[in-house]
This record gives structure tokens, sequence and C-alpha cells, in this order.
């Protein structure tokens, strides 16, 4: 069966690798960005904790909710992609020319990893400061948008995983009391959080 028949975003996905086929001067780009780009987010974590150890208790519990987060995003859309078994585009579509090599059968695609990270890491930096936060989503969108750029997803697990990790980045507002009121108590103990 097709693998653009199947979905009905299959065709937005030709599209983006057709695209990406006219376009190799973007190739180096988006693929430095697409693979190297959650160590940065993982820089950009430890640099908000760094930051954050001199702040108010309720400030420090954010921010270490945005490491939370992204952990929290990538363990449940792994389980996620666990039950649902999508296959990738690529293996469904293996005339396709990709950017980036096809994943292996094994290695699904509903809903993007990279995505749904970067999600999460939006919203919970939203929460942290807005300036930042406004920075961190349109970065999530790019980096949704190469995810499909470089043939590894449809454009429906990229949006799913955007659900997903905002959601979960979102969570702060169910977590909020209790886990200020950890960070409270572990830096009256002498601990140094955030």
């Amino acid at each position: 069966m097709n693998g653009a028949a199947v979905y009905p975003d299959g065709d937005g996905y030709l599209a983006a690798t057709q695209f990406a086929e006219r376009t190799p001067w973007l190739w180096t780009p988006v693929v430095l960005f697409t693979t190297y780009g959650v160590v940065a987010l993982v820089l950009a974590v430890l640099g908000m904790l760094w930051w954050a150890r001199r702040a108010d208790s309720t400030t420090a519990a954010k921010v270490l909710w945005v490491g939370i987060a992204v952990v929290a995003a990538y363990a449940v859309n792994s389980a996620l992609k666990d039950v649902v078994a999508e296959q990738r585009p690529c293996q469904a579509l293996p005339e396709v020319i990709t950017v980036l090599p096809c994943d292996g059968p094994t290695d699904y695609a509903f809903p993007s990893n990279h995505t749904v990270i970067f999600a999460a890491f939006a919203v919970s930096t939203l929460i942290v400061r807005r300036t930042w936060g406004y920075v961190a989503v349109v970065v999530a969108l790019l980096m949704g948008l190469s995810r499909i750029y470089v043939g590894a997803h449809y454009p429906h697990d990229v949006i799913a995983a955007l659900v997903v990790g905002a959601v979960l980045g979102g969570a702060w507002f169910v977590v909020r009391r209790p886990l200020t009121a950890g960070v409270e108590r572990l830096r009256r103990a002498g601990l140094r959080v955030g």
C-alpha cells in the first residue's frame, strides 16, 4: 500500500521531500540542525539550571520543570511510538529520495521524538520567561519542519508531537505546588537546586 495514500498528509510529505530534492543548498544546515539540535537543547537546559541556582524557589522549580518535561516528553512519546508502531514514510515509500538515510523498520515514526522534546522545552520555557519561550517555540516549529524535510516523518507525526510536547510542557500547572515545595525543602536542607 502506498504511504501517500494511507495518510491524508502523505501528499504533504511527498511535496516536502520533492522540495528537499530541489534545494540541496539547504541540506547541510538542516541536517546539522536536525541531528545536533538535541545537543543544543541539552546545553540550553543546563544553562537555565545554572542561571536559576540563585533564583527564588518558584523560578528554580520552573526551570527544573523544563528538564523534567523534556525527559517526560521523550519517555511518553517513545511509549506512544511503540504502541502505534507507524512505519516511517521512507519505509512505506521506498522510491522517495530523502536527505537522510531511512531509519530501520522498528524505529517508528508517530509521533516525532525530536519534535516532542523541543515542544515540551518550548512550552515549559515559556513558563520560565516568555521572551526565551517565544524563541524556543520558533525553534520547535523549525525542528518539526526539519524532520519532514529530511524525510523522517509525515506532517501528522510532527503535529502530534507538537501537541504531546505542549501538553507535557504545560503540565507545570499540575505539578507546580509540590515541585516548588520540594525545591524549598531541599534549599532549607542546604542543597542548591536550580
